[in-house]
């Protein structure tokens, strides 16, 4: 995918972008002290007025100060820290194995996105980018470490691994980016995470991004962080104007029907369930539908989930369907609907689902189906997320679950499962019984017997 970059760092669009919403215009990337030839670069590629985020910013990390950035997914944060990074490394040359400059991210799509964005800008200033992430060839990524790397891009795991084999030395490290932080905190990368900036030079420049600021976060920041710019500009994303929130109540029966009527809308549509069994069933029978849907979870390969993310931003599939995976680090222009087809845990989940859609002060939907049984939880995660949601009583074929998420029935002559059957569980699909644990089939063989034996004894 060798789309041009917007000013959200993770989009594919080429137009310029304005300011967010609500918020003064800012200044010119000229004048924020990037040099002629980068502002050129950008110009003809779109990228002519910064965000917030990024004139809050990149004076500071230009000038080599810490930053300290908190700012709501597609604000542009990619571009905060990336240019200011590319500037300071230009005019270096790294020797094999070490590399002048690390960003650090917390998933394969991010770390993809990240490069996407940085590398046309790489290239005008002659910084070497290269991307070393789990699922993908550790031979590949140790030949581009031989041969000398000025910025990597990394997921803390692959990092690890490659440190742990000598093939990447951290000590001439001298610019550490820190991506979705909080996330990566999440995930449990915490203690990789604090190895890896114990590595790095101490004298070195640190800049954390992150759209929450929590307890790990702040242990971040209290201990490798000095004297740094802080900036918070962004609205949540529960408070951002441009994003409809929809609590659709539902029976649990008519579920999948009514999730597959969202799915055979008009436009793209992002949709999130809780696992990869889920993921993969519900992908299957929207194929099976005439619906032109594709999976996304931990699951696949590395080439399968790029093949499919791919698939999914140039319209060749109209469903992304997908596990939390795809809560972060993704950007899809003109996304205008995510639905959680299974509420998400918590309210940080549910922020960074949301926001795939309503990106770079676009208008978008997040549609979240509940059964009785996941009211009081929902309830619960909505308010902890300050977010108060249009609440609607719906079911499938109805004119209102159309009005609010444009659903309708899937195309005509297809193959199509009733009921609720793939919700029912693990194992089940259409057409095919479940398949048996095997206590079940102990128990069924001495229930058998038992009951041959009264028959024999009964004769």
């Amino acid at each position: 995918m060798n789309a041009k970059p917007s000013n959200t760092g993770r989009s594919s669009a080429g137009a310029s972008q304005p300011v967010s919403p609500g918020l003064p215009p800012t200044v010119s990337f000229d004048a924020l002290g990037l040099p002629s030839e980068l502002v050129a670069a950008m110009t003809a590629l779109g990228v002519t007025e910064p965000f917030p985020i990024q004139a809050a910013t990149l004076p500071g990390a230009l000038a080599g100060r810490d930053v300290l950035g908190r700012a709501r997914t597609g604000s542009g944060k990619t571009l905060a820290f990336g240019l200011a990074l590319l500037v300071r490394t230009a005019g270096l040359r790294a020797d094999a194995k070490r590399p002048l400059a690390l960003v650090l991210v917390p998933t394969r799509e991010l770390a993809q996105q990240v490069s996407d964005a940085l590398t046309p800008y790489a290239q005008t200033l002659k910084v070497r980018l290269a991307t070393v992430v789990g699922g993908l060839s550790i031979n590949r990524q140790q030949a581009a470490l031989r041969a000398g790397v000025d910025v990597l891009i990394a997921t803390p795991g692959r990092l690890a691994d490659l440190v742990e084999r000598r093939d990447c030395h951290l000590d001439q490290v001298r610019i550490t980016v820190l991506d979705e932080a909080d996330q990566m905190c999440d995930l449990g990368f915490l203690p990789q995470v604090t190895q890896t900036l114990d590595q790095v030079r101490p004298d070195g420049q640190r800049l954390l991004f992150s759209a929450t600021l929590d307890k790990d976060v702040e242990q971040l920041v209290r201990g490798y962080l000095h004297d740094p710019v802080l900036a918070s500009v962004d609205p949540a994303a529960g408070s951002v104007t441009t994003m409809e929130h929809h609590v659709l109540n539902i029976h649990a029966a008519d579920k999948y029907a009514t999730a597959t009527e969202i799915a055979a809308r008009d436009g793209r549509v992002l949709m999130f369930l809780e696992t990869k069994a889920g993921v993969d069933q519900f992908t299957r029978h929207l194929r099976a539908s005439g619906i032109r849907a594709g999976a996304l979870h931990s699951g696949k390969s590395q080439p399968q989930r790029t093949h499919t993310l791919g698939q999914f931003k140039d319209g060749e599939i109209t469903v992304l369907v997908a596990t939390n995976v795809a809560a972060r680090g993704i950007h899809i222009d003109t996304l205008d609907l995510v639905v959680n087809v299974d509420p998400p845990a918590d309210a940080k989940d549910y922020v960074h689902r949301g926001g795939r859609t309503a990106r770079a002060g676009e208008s978008g939907t997040v549609v979240t189906l509940v059964t009785p049984n996941q009211r009081r939880d929902v309830n619960r995660m909505m308010s902890e997320a300050g977010i108060r949601p249009t609440v609607t009583q719906v079911r499938s074929g109805e004119a209102q679950l159309t009005a609010i998420t444009g659903a309708r029935r899937p195309p005509a002559g297809t193959k199509t499962s009733g009921g609720n059957a793939p919700f029912r569980g693990l194992g089940s699909r259409t057409g095919r019984p479940a398949k048996e644990s095997r206590k079940t089939a102990e128990a069924r063989k001495i229930a058998e017997a038992r009951a041959a034996a009264r028959v024999r004894k009964g004769r």
